[in-house]
């Protein structure tokens, strides 16, 4: 889904120790801004969405690159971490919100212009583990159940990463993660309450994507797994599914929404799961990003490097031709030209679709 490269060099560390006092205090990612380069665009990059007219980008080491000209050029945005991030969402034209690794939850109010941190994993952690203990001390069953796996979850550090997230409006949002990591903001990320115990997901599998369309909220993720918040309870129920294959993603259609994921596999299901119908994507590559063009036509992309373009009314695509090759990870559709944006381990492009 995203492209988080690791290497070790004996030589620079080396050098960090020699060209720095013993007493240096040693700064991670949450604490290091990301590096500034012109060469931003050009780098992975794992998500991209609309700011209005803009479009807004987020990779790896914190990068953040935004276009005002319809992804023809970019230009970097000022972010105070380098953690990898994972997906970005706006709301409205100013006000958004990119998550990813160590726990970071970034905001905007300038059109992804500039970013501050709200949340990382230490105090996702501190607040997590103080919300169920002080429940379970009040006597609540279940969250005295669930304090065992939060304490071996957050064992090796507040390391985890958050993986998608979805606003209803400037205010109240969702941000998920690995190993069932749900939390909600009623205030715009000003604080956030977790929601560990209101899904359907006992064996604790990552959920990979959140979207909501008016009150329909859903949330794909690990093995199958499919959830619909239930708007009475505001429990997210887990509903049968006929793969067992991990989603990637999922996009609200009409009546229902769209899930994709591994080997090319892509499901469209109504509202309430009773109907499913698989779409003839004639692809194998992980789907791992969508968008909708219209009513009827969305767009698909692939670690493969597939575009596809398809009709929900015939369940078929047809696979358009990159102009830059790359592993997909993202897609955004732009109305005003008529093109899809596309990121991935290249970077950032832009594709013209063809009219049907």
């Amino acid at each position: 889904m995203h492209f988080v490269r690791k290497s070790t060099c004996l030589a620079l560390v080396l050098a960090i120790f020699a060209a720095f006092p013993a007493q240096a205090e040693f700064k991670g990612v949450l604490d290091t801004p990301a590096t500034q380069t012109h060469l931003a665009a050009q780098r992975p990059l794992n998500a991209v969405a609309a700011a209005g007219a803009r479009l807004v980008a987020v990779g790896l080491r914190g990068h953040i690159v935004y276009s005002d000209d319809h992804g023809n050029s970019w230009e970097q945005a000022a972010v105070p971490v380098s953690s990898d991030l994972t997906a970005v969402f706006f709301s409205s034209e100013r006000s958004g919100w990119a998550v990813g690794h160590d726990g970071v939850v970034l905001h905007s109010d300038d059109a992804g212009q500039s970013w501050q941190l709200q949340l990382d994993g230490h105090r996702a952690d501190t607040l997590i583990k103080d919300y169920y203990g002080k429940k379970a001390r009040q006597g609540d069953a279940q969250a005295a159940a669930l304090l065992p796996d939060i304490e071996l979850y957050f064992s090796s550090g507040a390391d985890k990463p958050f993986l998608d997230l979805w606003f209803a409006n400037d205010e109240v949002g969702f941000v998920v993660g690995a190993f069932n990591m749900i939390l909600r903001t009623d205030n715009g990320g000003k604080s956030w309450t977790p929601w560990f115990d209101r899904i359907d997901n006992p064996l604790r599998l990552h959920l990979y994507s959140i979207r909501g369309q008016g009150e329909q909220v859903y949330i794909a993720g690990e093995l199958g797994l499919v959830a619909v918040l239930d708007r009475d309870t505001q429990y997210f129920q887990a509903i049968p599914v006929p793969y067992t294959g991990s989603f990637f993603g999922v996009l609200p259609v009409a009546s229902g929404a769209v899930v994709h994921g591994m080997r090319g596999n892509a499901f469209r299901f109504d509202e309430n799961g009773a109907n499913w119908q698989k779409l003839d994507t004639g692809v194998l590559g992980g789907l791992t990003g969508a968008a909708m063009l219209d009513r009827n036509r969305l767009a698909l992309v692939s670690t493969a490097g597939d575009i596809l373009i398809g009709k929900l009314s015939s369940g078929r695509f047809e696979n358009l031709t990159a102009t830059r090759g790359m592993l997909f990870a993202g897609v955004a559709f732009v109305p005003a030209t008529k093109s899809l944006a596309l990121v991935g381990n290249n970077g950032a492009a832009v594709v013209p679709l063809i009219e049907q």
